[in-house]
Formats: C-alpha cells, sequence, structure tokens
C-alpha cells in the first residue's frame, strides 16, 4: 500500500511539474498584452470572483496558532491555480486546485513532526460566460489521497458536489462558496463526511485598494455534535499592483481570523496572507 501511495505521488508530482512549466510559458507569452488592458480595481474585483474568466497562480500562506495540546503553529502553503476553459461561447468551465504545502510540528506527546505535501483537491465549476448581476457556478470537488506523510492526508478518495454563487454590484462583491464531500475508497482509517462554507464580503475603494473577509468554516460530521465545526471571524484587506515594466498584476492581501467556534484540540485563530499572479485576457 505504501508503494502504491509512493508511486501515486510521483506520477501527480510530475503532472503537476509539467502543468507548472506550462502555465509558466503562457504568463511569459501574455504578460506585455494584458498590462494596462483594465485598471487595478475592475481586475480586484475579478480575483474576488471564484468563477471569474481569468487565469490567476494564488500563493496562499496560512498560519494556524495554538494548535494541539502543545499549542503549536502549523503551517500550510497552498498553491491555487484557476484555469478557466472556454466550452462555448455561452459556458466556460473553471478548474480550481488546491495544493498544500504543510509544515505540522508534533501536536501531542508521543506524536511525530511532518514536513511535505498535503491531500490535492481539484475542483470543476460550470459557470456561465455571460452571466448578469447574479453569478454562478456549479460541478463536483474531489480530494486525492496524495499526503507525502499520513499525518498531512486522510488517505482516502473523496468526492462531492462544490458550487458558487455571488454578487458584484457597484464597489461591493459578496456570495459563498460551499462543498460536501465523502470518502469511497482508499487506505486510511477514518471515512471522510466534511462541509466546506466560505462566505466572502469585500468592499473595494478605488485604485486597487479594498476590504475583505473570507473565513472558511468547515463541518466534520465524523466526530462529536462539539468537535465538528471550525467557524473563524474576522478579515482584513488588500491591495492590486502592478510589477515591473510590462505591469504584471499582482493581487495581495492579509486576513486574520479568531475561531469562535473550534474542535478542543483545534488552533485558535489564524492568519492568512496570500500573494496572487494574474493573466487577464
Amino acid at each position: 500500500m505504501k508503494d502504491h501511495r509512493e508511486t501515486l505521488v510521483k506520477w501527480l508530482t510530475t503532472f503537476l511539474a509539467l502543468t507548472a512549466a506550462l502555465l509558466l510559458g503562457s504568463m511569459v507569452a501574455s504578460w506585455r498584452a494584458c498590462a494596462a488592458e483594465e485598471n487595478e480595481t475592475e481586475l480586484a474585483k475579478k480575483t474576488q470572483n471564484p468563477v471569474a474568466d481569468l487565469i490567476s497562480v494564488p500563493l496562499q500562506s496560512n498560519f494556524n496558532f495554538n494548535a494541539g495540546t502543545k499549542e503549536r503553529t502549523v503551517y500550510v502553503l497552498n498553491v491555487q491555480p484557476v484555469i478557466p476553459i472556454k466550452l462555448n461561447e455561452d459556458w466556460n468551465l473553471i478548474t480550481r486546485t488546491i495544493i498544500p504545502i504543510i509544515n505540522q510540528p508534533s501536536l501531542f506527546h508521543g506524536q511525530e513532526s511532518a514536513f511535505g505535501m498535503g491531500d490535492i483537491n481539484p475542483s470543476l465549476f460550470l459557470s456561465p460566460a455571460k452571466p448578469g448581476g447574479f453569478i454562478w457556478g456549479m460541478g463536483p470537488t474531489f480530494t486525492l489521497p496524495t499526503a507525502s506523510n499520513r499525518l498531512l492526508g486522510s488517505g482516502k478518495w473523496s468526492a462531492g458536489p462544490t458550487g458558487v454563487v455571488l454578487v458584484m454590484q457597484g464597489p461591493w462583491v459578496y456570495g459563498a462558496l460551499a462543498n460536501n464531500q465523502w470518502s469511497f475508497a482508499g487506505w486510511g482509517d477514518k471515512d471522510v463526511k466534511q462541509m466546506l462554507v466560505q462566505p466572502f464580503l469585500n468592499y473595494n475603494f478605488g485604485k486597487g485598494w479594498y476590504l475583505t473577509s473570507a473565513p472558511i468554516m468547515t463541518a466534520n460530521w465524523t466526530t462529536t455534535a462539539g468537535n465538528a465545526w471550525t467557524v473563524p471571524v474576522g478579515g482584513g484587506g488588500g491591495k492590486l499592483w502592478r510589477i515591473g515594466k510590462v505591469g504584471l498584476p499582482v493581487n495581495t492581501q492579509i486576513q486574520a481570523f479568531y475561531n469562535a467556534v473550534m474542535p478542543d484540540i483545534g488552533p485558535d485563530w489564524q492568519l492568512r496572507f496570500q500573494v496572487q499572479i494574474l493573466l487577464p485576457k
């Protein structure tokens, strides 16, 4: 089983490396063409739309403080390439993949630390190419058991539905993304039955500056009621910049959250910092 898992991780790592190389080539070719076609505020609003027709590569750093009985900090770097595919004049398919790189110290007495890749989570959203004031997307989401260490993943193949709805009205962008997954195969000891809900609220000031709140709430349906939910409360701000002579758009933001509801051994607050490279069409 271990050999099977290592082979799967190596295959997926090679696939991701090739995908990243192709995406990087596309980025270099597109930088000059996209350099000043849209102002900073309009691009910032597009980054706040999970199903925007926009190629982007977010690098999201998450610091989870006071986790476990040892009250340690767990660091997760989520590499989240978003690639839209035009199906026809009416429909787009938005691909969003989360590739976590995790540094987890020993959280309990007798437990070892771990560093490496976690389980990869690709999602597909079918979305209208020409939406009105109400924007939506829906499709499947999957979790692949790619973790390089048993402590960093579930060891399960999981799948379920995902969807997003949002409204862009003046300076406001608000909505919610949700999914629910169930495990159906794998070598892990515990089944996966988990929901994720991410409401988001953004206010754009102009010149790329904005306020934002996008807490990620989760529910683990396999545990006791008192330990099922994690509900963060908080927010932050950000700005879209143009970098270098080519005017490459880069979106940066920082948010802080207090976990108002959390499992007994969960982190009590978190800090999220994100750098997002954009490739407008």
